[in-house]
């Protein structure tokens, strides 16, 4: 990995980066921020937000390898890099097959797409996977720089560590609500990651990491919800985010759910940054 992440990012949808929050996060100690929502097509918005800071690191979390295809995500790359090199990272995926029609196979799309950009001249260290399960877990361990998963708990970071071995980026994304009261906090929680207990590829993640379907019905279980939904104090919260780092993630890719904008300062005091 050729890329200095930093401890800490903020995961953001690509429809709510602009180019005022990239310059407040890289003000406050934020080392990457990544651009969530399947960002896609020619990624300006990339260039917008670089071109407002200095030292952040901008990454898609995903580029959705259904949507566009490697020829112009490889463009992207090589236009960006030569604007603003060292600072971009290509997040790539394959989605749910809730979300796509063509979806099928998706290992062996995946590999190809990592081919295809590979053979496009952008390097292994510069891509990295939104990889959940063992198979997906050594594609990124082998072919790029890391993985990024979603949705997940400190316990699926300490799996995906053993698997994917000392070297390579672990940077899961991890969901936040500074809110200590907690029917408040799961009530949030639910109306925003409650979405995600539809969609197989989470599930079937879930499962494997040993919750069961009482947990996944509904829109969770306490239980799944309070291990995917860090929330309480500033002090809980910051031990949940630690428990990532302490199951060997090399980053964590945060995703403030209530009052983003002034949680942000907030969360950054707390993790001493």
């Amino acid at each position: 990995m050729d890329l200095q992440l930093g401890r800490f990012g903020i995961w953001r949808a690509v429809q709510q980066a602009t180019p005022v929050l990239a310059e407040s996060l890289e003000d406050l100690g934020y080392g990457t921020l990544w651009l969530g929502s399947s960002p896609g097509g020619d990624l300006t918005i990339v260039e917008d937000l670089l071109g407002a800071t200095t030292t952040l690191i901008v990454g898609t979390s995903i580029v959705n390898i259904w949507k566009d295809d490697a020829a112009t995500i490889a463009a992207d790359f090589a236009r960006i890099e030569a604007a603003y090199p060292g600072r971009f990272i290509v997040g790539v995926g394959a989605g749910h097959p809730e979300g796509t029609r063509e979806y099928a196979s998706p290992y062996e799309a995946l590999a190809t797409y990592v081919d295809q950009l590979l053979a496009r001249g952008v390097p292994a260290g510069r891509i990295v996977l939104a990889a959940l399960g063992p198979k997906v877990l050594g594609l990124a361990r082998d072919r790029t720089a890391g993985a990024i998963p979603y949705l997940v708990t400190p316990g699926h970071t300490r799996m995906a560590r053993k698997i994917l071995g000392p070297g390579p980026l672990l940077a899961p994304e991890q969901k936040v609500v500074l809110d200590a009261d907690p029917v408040a906090a799961r009530k949030l929680a639910r109306e925003r990651a409650g979405f995600y207990l539809g969609l197989a590829n989470y599930t079937a993640n879930l499962r494997r990491i040993g919750f069961t379907d009482t947990d996944l019905a509904g829109s969770g279980s306490d239980k799944l919800i309070d291990a995917l939904v860090a929330h309480g104090s500033l002090e809980d919260v910051v031990a949940q985010v630690g428990g990532h780092i302490e199951a060997g993630a090399d980053h964590v890719c945060l995703q403030l759910l209530s009052d983003a904008e002034p949680g942000y300062a907030e969360l950054a005091r707390g993790l001493g940054l």
